[in-house]
């Protein structure tokens, strides 16, 4: 057995065993809140990078399966496997053309074949040798095919004016780099790292869901908060009442920050056309 690393080193757990976990109430619930934040966007576009009738798609880190439905009902496709660590939440759903499979995708041959559409959502952020799953990952797309990877940026920088909200938020990505290794500050390199695997062209958009009273990336924020408190009390920068004056911050009208954004690109494999 090897040594249980230290709490301060990074990777010391995984996302979904010390923090996130599947079987907590509500975490289905947290994961339906970026949904509403984030869903629209990334369906815009995947259908933009062609997902529709015909084609065979991959989605991993499938959480709740709302990318994957509506892929199958909105898009069209002929089918989805949506691939998850945990699949509870998955199981739930039952809809034609959807295969669920319970996998890590950092195992060797975690899928077979090969599909039009790979696609993975604020997973590789969460995850070591990154590089390496990104190879993985092209390797699984048809010629044609495109791979789209989605991943948070931090826009809390050194220069951001200090409120309720920059104090927790950057306490949170400190906490969670040190305890499950969440690492951002590599994703900005997405672009380059899909074309050192062989697929073009490549591009890439951010986007940056509003914070306002209410909203659904702002009760993703409390939400993701309150579970990941004790990482964030560990790093030393925050304590329990400037987490509880952030999550008022984030319900109040003197809310005026940015949430972190998603970064989103996508490249092609080379190859006849997909579909």
């Amino acid at each position: 057995m090897s040594p249980a690393p230290r709490g301060d080193e990074p990777g010391a757990g995984r996302y979904g065993e010390a923090f996130f976990r599947p079987e907590q109430a509500g975490e289905g619930e947290r994961i339906d809140f970026g949904a509403l934040a984030y869903d629209d966007i990334t369906m815009a576009r995947l259908r933009a990078v062609g997902a529709g009738p015909g084609w065979r798609c991959l989605d991993i880190g499938a959480g709740t399966g709302t990318v994957s439905s509506r892929l199958l009902d909105e898009a069209g496709v002929a089918s989805v496997l949506a691939v998850d660590r945990d699949v509870r939440f998955l199981s739930e759903r039952s809809l034609s053309g959807l295969e669920v499979v319970e996998a890590d995708i950092t195992a060797p041959d975690f899928v077979t074949g090969r599909f039009q559409l790979v696609h993975a959502r604020f997973v590789l952020m969460h995850l070591p040798e990154r590089e390496r799953l990104i190879s993985v990952l092209a390797e699984l797309v048809a010629p044609g095919g495109v791979l789209v990877l989605s991943d948070a940026v931090d826009l809390t920088s050194d220069r951001t004016p200090s409120t309720p909200y920059t104090a927790v938020m950057r306490a949170m990505w400190q906490g969670l780099r040190a305890t499950i290794g969440t690492d951002v500050s590599w994703v900005p390199s997405y672009p380059q790292l899909l074309r050192g695997v062989g697929l073009k062209p490549v591009a890439a958009e951010i986007h940056v869901p509003p914070l306002q009273p209410g909203s659904a990336i702002s009760r993703f924020w409390a939400d993701t908060w309150e579970r990941s408190r004790a990482a964030m009390l560990a790093t030393g920068s925050v304590d329990d009442a400037a987490i509880d004056a952030a999550v008022r911050y984030l319900e109040s009208d003197e809310c005026a920050a940015l949430s972190a954004g998603m970064l989103t690109v996508w490249g092609r494999r080379p190859g006849a056309s997909a579909g």
